[in-house]
């Protein structure tokens, strides 16, 4: 059987782990329909999510639709789990990005339409909520062709929107706006439309199903995931303009863990898409050598045990001690590459009892395994344990976890802001092999310079890539790639290319008839000791600006209490930029740091009488005006910064 892999996409609370649920009883998987508010839905299994009502860890169910089998990935909406989306990316055969017929398109809906249109993942587009008070039709059509994709079709009307009756009715064959909308998607069909006036509506559809399932068009289905009205076009829609896996179970074994969770026994259990070949009981990981103790395959709304798993599918793992999120199973499909922006506050995390910090260090360990990018680092001198978040319901849902997984009762120091460094100019540096001061049997020469902004650490030869053994390549890569996570100020270096100027080294070398002498052979630690100094040394001749993160806010906000607002906004660097009054609401768009999030969340209450709403979403970094802060706590790092700083001083 065909397998789809489909991730179901929102901003919060549009309705998109509701959707799931109607999906899953539709399919006869569940007997009723599970509730978010009553915290009995199937996919939000957490106790801390049934509580919250909201998605914090990606879920999989299966079901059938037809012919084919579709693998269902519930993905978190909230802003602050950004990150389980993420990794889910890169297992999906196609989504369904839902949007609230209300609400209209979000902040996060934005953002999540960018990536899946970057990455061509076959998408469709589903209006929830038209059974709401409010709930919109032709602007919301307007609005989703110019702020998420223009080559959209809307695939019905609703009748009575906006009233508990609302219906959703599909469109057909003799809906001539309908048929006239689909030749326009395509060159061809719209030259032979012209010409012919009379073109067969099933060779119109062909070719927007297939630009559907390739990702060139979106269909657009209205419905209300609460009532039921919509479902059956948008399950049909599931089933013809999304493509099913490309599988090749006779290949080679290629997989990708996007999931990592913990047995009731503290068994680690991996999440895989197995993108080709087959991957069966008792096999070896080629890598670390860890045995597949059990196989569980998603289907039919469970996950049941078997003696394989082959291309296509998802399945639990069991056995693979040594497994982390984003490693490959067998062949590497590709370079890991980043979708979204990395989390941009930081805290210190302290255990209400002292003699615990263990325990929370071995806690936090775990939490690390779901979520790679809370970058648990501990600071030995100060015994502060520190971890990087996306925002404060993060910080909150990381608390309660502790709490009741591990009975830890901890406490957090106020959130501070994750500045980035960009390089300013280019700088050059480099040490010779036994030449003084030079303390390594190593030669290396680097030069750094401003990369485009998004681009990352680009590194490059100048050297022949055969002018030293791989190994020591390797070693100087690594290693410019972890000394740049602390520039000049100790912030994270983005954004540049750094480039190999000088390589040599000594040769594996002994005394007469004797054996290996290291003091007298290069080896990949001269390289990694060396690194470090050559390339601060370049970092500190080009010189860094400090960059902060700015949010991109939408806030919405009584008209009578602009005036109370707005200075509040200017004292916090968050002047509006875009103004639209709706009504009795005052809709207000601009940028606000990151820092003043928070801040602005605690005070919109009573400036508002409780009825201001804000979102907001990393959208840029932005210099810091006045000098250049410092990153407080600026001895995370192993290798002594200050030192390096110094040498550095003297030799420029």
């Amino acid at each position: 059987m065909a397998v789809l892999n489909l991730g179901i996409l929102a901003h919060v609370d549009a309705g998109k782990t509701s959707l799931t649920e109607r999906l899953l009883f539709g399919a006869g998987i569940v007997d009723e329909i599970g509730s978010v508010d009553e915290g009995s839905t199937r996919t939000d299994s957490l106790a801390l999510e049934r509580r919250r009502g909201i998605t914090i860890k990606a879920a999989v169910v299966s079901f059938p639709v037809g012919d084919r089998t579709v693998n269902l990935i519930d993905t978190p909406g909230h802003p602050d789990f950004i990150a389980e989306v993420e990794r889910v990316l890169s297992v999906l055969d196609g989504a369904v990005l839902v949007v609230s017929a209300v609400e209209g398109v979000q902040a996060q809906t934005r953002i999540l339409m960018r990536v899946l249109r970057r990455l061509a993942i076959p998408t469709l587009i589903f209006v929830n909520k038209v059974d709401r008070g409010g709930a919109r039709y032709d602007d919301l059509i307007a609005e989703i062709a110019t702020k998420l994709a223009p080559a959209i079709v809307p695939m019905g009307s609703v009748a009575g929107i906006g009233t508990k009756g609302a219906v959703a009715v599909p469109f057909g064959p003799d809906d001539v706006h309908f048929v006239e909308r689909l030749v326009e998607l395509d060159d061809e069909l719209t030259a032979a439309y012209l010409a012919e006036s009379d073109l067969p509506y099933e060779r119109a559809w062909q070719t927007f199903a297939q630009r559907s399932r390739r990702g060139l068009a979106h269909p657009v289905f209205f419905g209300s995931a609460i009532t039921g009205t919509g479902m059956d076009a948008l399950v049909d829609g599931i089933a013809t303009l999304l493509p099913t896996a490309v599988a090749d179970a006779a290949a080679p074994v290629c997989g990708t863990v996007f999931k990592v969770e913990r047995g009731a026994a503290g068994e680690k259990i991996a999440y895989v898409r197995m993108h080709a070949g087959t991957l069966r009981l008792r096999d070896r990981l080629p890598d670390s050598g860890d045995k597949v103790t059990a196989i569980e395959v998603f289907a039919d709304g469970v996950s049941a045990s078997r003696q394989e798993v082959s291309a296509g599918s998802i399945a639990k793992l069991w056995g693979l001690n040594g497994i982390r999120i984003g490693d490959a199973i067998g062949e590497s499909l590709s370079t890991a590459e980043r979708y979204f922006a990395p989390p941009t506050l930081e805290t210190v995390v302290l255990p209400t009892c002292d003699n615990e910090r263990g325990t929370l260090r071995a806690a936090l360990d775990q939490l690390a395994e779901q979520d790679p990018l809370i970058d648990v680092r501990q600071d030995e001198t100060r015994r502060e344990i520190s971890l990087s978040l996306y925002g404060e319901v993060q910080k909150e849902v990381i608390q309660a976890t502790l709490a009741e997984e591990f009975g830890l009762d901890v406490a957090f120091r106020e959130t501070t802001t994750i500045n980035v460094e960009r390089v300013v100019g280019v700088g050059s540096a480099f040490e010779i092999i036994a030449v003084a001061p030079n303390p390594f049997l190593a030669t290396v020469g680097l030069r750094i310079e401003p990369g485009p902004i998004g681009s990352g650490v680009r590194y490059r030869l100048e050297v022949e890539l055969g002018s030293m053994p791989y190994a020591f390549m390797k070693a100087v890569e690594d290693t410019v790639r972890e000394t740049l996570a602390q520039g000049l100020h100790g912030w994270q270096v983005i954004d540049c290319v750094v480039t190999m100027t000088h390589s040599g080294y000594y040769a594996r070398q002994s005394h007469a008839h004797g054996s290996f002498d290291k003091s007298m052979s290069s080896t990949a630690g001269d390289f990694r000791g060396l690194t470090p100094l050559v390339l601060m040394a370049a970092l500190a001749r080009a010189g860094t600006r400090v960059h902060e993160p700015f949010h991109r806010y939408q806030l919405e906000i009584p008209t009578e209490a602009f005036a109370a607002v707005l200075p509040v906004l200017v004292r916090l660097r968050a002047a509006p930029l875009m103004s639209d009054i709706r009504g009795r609401t005052h809709v207000l768009t601009g940028d606000i740091p990151a820092a003043e999030v928070h801040g602005l969340e605690r005070r919109l209450p009573s400036l508002t009488s409780g009825e201001g709403v804000l979102e907001s979403v990393f959208d840029h970094y932005r210099p810091v005006d006045g000098p250049a802060p410092d990153r407080p706590r600026w001895d995370h790092n192993p290798l002594n910064r200050k030192e390096y700083l110094l040498h550095v001083q003297r030799r420029v």
